[in-house]
């Protein structure tokens, strides 16, 4: 049986054309950065500084810290990319979010348990 344009109609409409979870207004695209950039950017510092503070070579318990650190950032940036793809609900935008919040705040303690002097 032979199917013409103007004889196929999908059941929910034309909605084969829109992303799954619709158009990312620019608000949530520059949350989405600067949440994304700040966490980036915390991490990074951290982890230097789990090898280089207080001295060389790096303690044994400031290199476990910072790779703890980046094996949480490694299971968030899997739930980024599934939410992306649209695999995951757009409800779980906000455990992102706290995630990212979460790492932020690991970085911040353990920048002051490197920087801050022992006693």
């Amino acid at each position: 049986m032979t199917y013409y344009k103007s004889e196929y109609q999908p059941i929910t409409g034309d909605s084969t054309e829109r992303p799954l979870f619709g158009e990312q207004r620019p608000k949530d695209r520059l949350i989405n950065l600067a949440v994304g950039v700040a966490t980036a950017i915390l991490v990074t510092i951290t982890l230097i500084s789990a090898f280089v503070f207080p001295k060389w070579p790096p303690e044994a318990k400031n290199v476990y810290f910072g790779v703890c650190i980046c094996l949480i950032c490694a299971s968030n940036l899997v739930m980024i990319y599934w939410y992306r793809q649209g695999d995951v609900d757009p409800k779980f935008r906000t455990l992102i979010f706290y995630n990212a919040f979460t790492i932020i705040l690991l970085c911040i303690c353990g920048n002051l348990y490197f920087h801050l002097p022992q006693q």
